[in-house]
């Protein structure tokens, strides 16, 4: 089960931290990415994380303002969005799905999926 949270409304420049946490992991090499859909549009990749933590990708969109990063415990995963644009705007979603490679982060066939948290970035 994975439950999202930190989503909301905050104003263009501003920043926003999501988290992620997952419960009843029956593995512990699982990897967790983001994903955001924007009204009308399809869904999108954001950022991914290997299970292991050193291992991120990022979307073009969102390199050197987004960082995804996860506790020492590994079961929560964070999504800190800086210097926001409206562009932004979205329903953010975290996924999580076992012995996923660097490379195929970006793909969004996850396993599992959170409920989404909603950020609006304003003009």
């Amino acid at each position: 089960q994975l439950q999202a949270s930190g989503g909301g409304l905050v104003q263009a420049g501003g920043s926003l931290r999501l988290s992620c946490a997952a419960s009843g992991l029956t593995r512990v090499n699982y990897a967790m990415g983001w994903f955001r859909q924007a009204p009308g549009k399809e869904r999108e990749f954001v950022a991914g994380i290997k299970w292991s933590g050193n291992g991120m990708t990022y979307a073009d969109s969102v390199k050197g303002r987004f960082t995804i990063s996860r506790g020492n415990a590994k079961n929560t995963v964070w999504l800190q969005m800086n210097s926001l644009k409206p562009e932004d705007t979205a329903v953010y979603y975290c996924a999580l799905d076992y012995g996923r490679i660097l490379s195929n982060l970006v793909i969004d066939d996850y396993a599992y999926w959170g409920q989404g948290t909603l950020v609006t970035v304003s003009s």
